[in-house]
């Protein structure tokens, strides 16, 4: 019995570790940075990590209860990932707090933001989070990088729409290319 624990307990953490690496994988794409001018600084590596992780969120919350374990254990293991990149900077336990509840209160709000905006089927209003948030209004007004970084979630978002709970927890998840292949 015990063991039969602790392998479930070992093969969701694989499992989790597989998902997480999909999302800082897609967030940390080269183009995102080159093509359409994300910010290559930690802010900016953080937006991207909330947003393709809000994205997966996304998904899992719509395929029902059976998924709620399954991101709520993903939301655990980003939010550890958070704190240790904060302690290799070498900031302060005191400091690692602070910013952990300004994180947390920044992934939330924007996944909050993007899922509105992609419900709501409106390019411009994405497009206008992602220019409050991942440009931090560094990018002109008009510029067209943030339409199309928009446009891209968007189809990512639509990628997504096809990847079954089965996928997620065989751990045969592959995060999405803007074009729309998912496993």
């Amino acid at each position: 019995m015990f063991l039969a624990r602790w392998r479930a307990r070992r093969a969701n953490k694989n499992l989790i570790e597989h998902i997480h690496g999909q999302i800082v994988a897609a967030a940390r794409a080269p183009e995102l940075y080159r093509d359409f001018g994300v910010p290559d600084d930690m802010d900016g590596r953080f937006e991207m990590v909330v947003l393709h992780a809000g994205l997966v969120l996304r998904r899992l919350g719509e395929l029902g209860d059976a998924a709620r374990t399954l991101a709520q254990d993903l939301v655990d293991r980003l939010f550890t990932g958070f704190d240790d990149g904060l302690r290799e900077m070498s900031i302060s336990d005191i400091g690692v707090a602070r910013r952990m509840k300004s994180m947390a209160e920044s992934f939330y709000g924007r996944a909050a933001i993007y899922h509105g905006a992609l419900a709501a089927e409106t390019l411009d209003g994405l497009a206008d989070a992602l220019h409050r948030n991942v440009y931090r209004h560094n990018a002109k007004p008009g510029d067209p990088r943030v339409r199309l970084l928009a446009a891209r979630v968007e189809a990512v978002a639509a990628a997504l729409e096809g990847v079954t709970l089965e996928t997620f927890q065989s751990g045969r998840f592959r995060y999405p290319s803007a074009t729309g292949d998912a496993d």
